[in-house]
């Protein structure tokens, strides 16, 4: 028999936990979230110019604070290493900084499957090797064969990302390429996807 851990109500914590910063204003600490939107509306550059402002220490945007910089762990499928390496050098340049001197490590595999046991684990031990301050994955669609719209089966994939960020205390940020027409009915996942945050 294993008993689940139990606490008396008057111990329990009076107040809610200091909300800690990465990125200022923007992004918390160890949040998972979604980056989403339609097709070309930047949403890989804006993932890339988190990337160096973390990795850097610079302000995102010129605007926000990073209080705590550190490591940024990269899988860009959109675009070729060269495309990414280009990019990230004009953004580094932009921020004041070299891109060598910047600490962001680039996934290169040809094919991450966050939804097969075998993919997950090896991420995780990518994670527990490096120890970055902060994962992006580009793009939601390239990491998975699952109906996006159907939650039992989008469920244990973000399931596995908060479990990822929970081990290793982590941010984790996921790009999301949702294509949909004006007027058209939104599926459900892409709802889900949108959340800028997933709760604890």
């Amino acid at each position: 028999m294993t008993l689940l851990p139990v606490e008396p109500a008057w111990r329990l914590a009076d107040g809610a936990a200091e909300l800690r910063w990465l990125i200022t204003d923007l992004w918390s600490h160890e949040a998972v979230g979604i980056v989403g939107g339609e097709p070309k509306c930047c949403k890989s550059f804006l993932a890339l110019e988190l990337a160096i402002a973390v990795a850097a220490g610079v302000p995102c945007l010129r605007r926000y604070v990073v209080p705590d910089p550190g490591r940024v762990l990269l899988y860009a499928t959109e675009d070729s290493p060269a495309t990414v390496r280009r990019r990230l050098e004009g953004i580094a340049a932009a921020a004041g900084v070299d891109l060598t001197d910047v600490d962001i490590q680039v996934i290169t595999t040809p094919s991450l499957r966050l939804d097969l046991e075998a993919d997950q684990r090896n991420l995780a031990d990518t994670v527990a090797n490096l120890k970055p301050r902060l994962l992006i994955l580009d793009s939601f669609v390239r990491l998975h064969r699952i109906d996006e719209n159907a939650s039992r089966e989008v469920g244990p994939l973000l399931g596995y990302l908060r479990e990822l960020q929970r081990r290793h205390g982590l941010a984790v940020l996921v790009v999301h390429h949702a294509k949909w027409r004006m007027h058209a009915r939104r599926p459900s996942a892409a709802r889900l996807l949108r959340v800028p945050r997933l709760g604890r």
